[in-house]
């Protein structure tokens, strides 16, 4: 299933139905009077978060939903059966925003979570309801409003406890095939992954959703390479893995470059807890591993040091060390 985490669409709530304008005509009674029926209520627009959905590709092709519209009023005073609301399901995690993206209208981060982003019409009342002692024949009747319509803005934020962020080629899709069953592309070229990927890493009795992310250059936050769209997936992440290649020559330079284009970007990246990965250390030697990452160590100064590991996610050393590190980290969190 092709991944698409932002849709615009078209949403129209059902119009009321129309009042009705009859008389009561039955044998021997002269002066029945008006007994014109309200017109039913418009259908609703309403949004529903599920689980196990984490795209929006069923907005690509159709992008415009109408609500049922109410039904007339009849003679008899029968009011008018009510439009469907319609129901639009959407993955958990899904944003609602206006056409402009500048208002957020709901954030449905949680299963079962709905949102009425249109409102249907009211029915138009029937003559019934202008009967009065000096109007006792009314021919009026109201037609029913029209419903809610707008232009609204899809945004999917996958929900994730740990988002995988670095550069390109850093090894990202690598360490979520070693630890999860999930199968990414693979290959010795930047951005291999275009999309987030999701996998679940088990610890013990636990479970550990994981979203490999595409990779960041510098000037992503400006639009560069694949810009910097995809770090929303990391805002409902728990914890940030910030991979490195350890092959690279300046890993201070590297980390620095990330944490700049997510503190661009905002949305609270900088305060969520992180551990710093090097990947790739079965291609490094080992006395210059160790020169490498004391400098590493010592690039961040006073400042509190996060949490470093080295590891080979190809190589499966110290994959091990890390689930169990990453299970110890969320029990502080």
């Amino acid at each position: 299933m092709k991944f698409l985490d932002r849709a615009k669409i078209f949403i129209k709530a059902g119009n009321g139905g129309n009042g009705s304008a009859s008389f009561r005509r039955e044998k021997y009674i002269e002066f029945g009077g008006p007994n014109g029926g309200d017109g039913g209520r418009g259908g609703d627009i309403i949004f529903r978060a599920v689980p196990n959905v984490n795209t929006l590709i069923d907005y690509r092709f159709q992008t415009n939903f109408k609500a049922e519209r109410g039904e007339n009023g009849g003679g008899k005073m029968c009011t008018g059966a009510s439009g469907e609301n319609l129901i639009l399901q959407v993955p958990t995690g899904t944003v609602i925003l206006s056409e402009n993206e500048e208002f957020e209208y709901a954030d449905l981060n949680q299963d079962g979570l709905e949102y009425r982003a249109a409102r249907g019409g009211n029915g138009g009342w029937g003559n019934l309801h202008f009967k009065s002692p000096t109007n006792r024949t009314p021919r009026q009747a109201n037609d029913g409003l029209p419903g809610e319509e707008r232009t609204v803005i899809l945004r999917l934020k996958l929900i994730a406890d740990i988002g995988l962020v670095g550069f390109p080629n850093a090894g990202k899709s690598t360490l979520l095939s070693a630890v999860t069953s999930a199968r990414p592309k693979i290959a010795n070229y930047p951005f291999t992954t275009l999309n987030p990927q999701l996998g679940v890493m088990y610890a013990h009795n636990r479970e550990f959703v994981m979203v490999d992310l595409p990779g960041l250059i510098e000037g992503a936050h400006t639009g560069v390479g694949l810009g910097d769209r995809f770090l929303g997936h990391a805002e409902r992440t728990k914890m940030i893995l910030h991979l490195i290649d350890g092959t690279e020559n300046d890993w201070s330079g590297r980390y620095k470059t990330i944490r700049h284009e997510m503190d661009s970007y905002g949305g609270g990246l900088l305060e969520k807890p992180e551990m710093v990965i090097i990947n790739k250390i079965d291609a490094v030697e080992p006395d210059e591993l160790k020169n490498r990452m004391a400098e590493f160590k010592k690039s961040f100064g006073r400042k509190k040091k996060p949490e470093i590991m080295a590891i080979s996610a190809a190589g499966q050393i110290g994959i091990r060390e890390l689930i169990a590190a990453i299970e110890k980290r969320f029990l502080e969190i």
